[in-house]
């Protein structure tokens, strides 16, 4: 598997926060040896303003040649930055179908998509995370504007709730050994008198373990940690099939997002619930 060819789709708006998407994904291409795919979908109705139809058809040329324009611009900033090339494509219809038919054609390993502040609008607003969580059977990057991890640097991981799954992934090993020592993790149980069943897994290199007890200060506390550890990469394991879903605790993949400003790799089968330890 250590040669294995891995490929990465970055799900692109060509705002600004796109550089620091980019350079959080070539710094994870590179350590994991991949190869990154740039898509860019618009919807013709943000195109289009008025109704004349040769108005219409020219409007369309002309975005067709300026996007083209801006995604070569992109392409050659990134070699003359980096030394790494990108393949950029782009489509102009509904987004959700769009979306749907590159993963479907490309079959990527890993998407990645920027993040957004909770209230704003873009394209890959409207739903788009939980509809690539529900099309992906891969993993997801959900790239922080502030918070990126350089290229040729090591990471500053974090685990948030490891577990067997996500000790046997294909690249769990090569991560790791790109990562600032000690790996830290972070634990959320129920209450206190779980504690001494909480256990490092032994199959993780010497880890700092951070637990948390739930409670309405839970995400804000574990925001912290992760800031004070400055990690800049928070893997989060977990499984939401229904034969390990648990009943007890359950926090909100929105709320993680939007209270945790850090990249965040989600593993596969992450949709709209992780589990929490009990």
């Amino acid at each position: 598997m250590k040669n294995k060819k891995y490929k990465i789709l970055v799900l692109s708006d060509l705002i600004k926060s796109m550089d620091s998407t980019l350079k959080s994904t070539i710094s994870l291409s590179n350590i994991i040896n991949a190869d990154i795919e740039l898509f860019y979908v618009k919807k013709p109705t943000d195109i289009i303003k008025k109704e004349n139809q040769l108005t219409a058809f020219r409007t369309i040329n002309q975005e067709h040649v300026q996007t083209k324009r801006k995604l070569d611009n992109l392409v050659k900033s990134v070699y003359q930055n980096y030394g790494v090339n990108i393949k950029c494509t782009f489509a102009f219809g509904n987004i959700k179908n769009q979306i749907e038919a590159q993963i479907n054609k490309l079959k990527p390993d890993i998407i990645v998509l920027g993040k957004r502040k909770p209230k704003a609008i873009s394209f890959l607003g409207n739903n788009i995370t939980n509809f690539v969580l529900s099309k992906h059977e891969g993993m997801v990057l959900i790239a922080s504007g502030k918070n990126t991890f350089e290229p040729n640097d090591d990471l500053s991981l974090g685990i948030l709730n490891p577990n067997e799954e996500l000790v046997n992934l294909d690249f769990t090993e090569t991560l790791i050994k790109h990562t600032k020592k000690p790996l830290k993790s972070f634990r959320i149980i129920k209450n206190s008198s779980n504690l001494k069943e909480v256990n490092q897994d032994s199959t993780l290199p010497k880890t700092v373990e951070y637990v948390f007890e739930e409670n309405g200060h839970t995400l804000k506390n574990l925001s912290n940690y992760v800031s004070k550890n400055n990690i800049n990469l928070l893997w989060l394991a977990g499984d939401d099939s229904a034969q390990n879903m648990s009943s007890s605790i359950k926090t909100s993949l929105k709320d993680i997002i939007n209270n945790l400003d850090v990249s965040l790799l989600l593993t596969r089968g992450q949709k709209l619930k992780i589990q929490q330890n009990t």
